[in-house]
């Protein structure tokens, strides 16, 4: 069994900063790449930021500047550092994990975060 519980999020203002945690825990083996899924009202979730085993990371070009992705391998642990919110940042957070099987990868999802960003 894995687990990933998530922590962080909240309401904030505009220009505010929220940073989320996630930390994997159970039957780990290799865990690839990790990241960071949003999803807002009536939208399709979609990827805000990854970054593999190796620190190759990759952003969606609305967060490119104003949010950074990086973790912790020896912890199982990925972070997601928001600075200069906006309004069309709120959503409901999920991070994800990549975890190699034997012959396949399976992925994981955290329980979801909630992030407000309001005036």
């Amino acid at each position: 069994q894995v687990q990933l519980v998530q922590s962080g999020g909240g309401l904030v203002q505009p220009g505010g900063s929220l940073k989320l945690s996630c930390a994997a825990s159970g039957s780990l083996f290799t865990i690839n790449a990790m990241g960071w899924y949003r999803q807002a009202p009536g939208k399709e979730r979609e990827l805000v930021a990854a970054i593999t085993r190796g620190g190759v990371i990759n952003y969606v070009d609305s967060v490119k500047g104003r949010f950074t992705i990086s973790r912790d391998n020896a912890k199982n642990m990925v972070y997601l550092q928001m600075n200069s919110l906006k309004p069309e940042d709120t959503a409901v957070y999920y991070c994800n994990a990549d975890i190699q099987q034997r012959d396949y990868v399976l992925r994981y999802w955290g329980q979801g975060t909630q992030v407000t960003v309001s005036s």
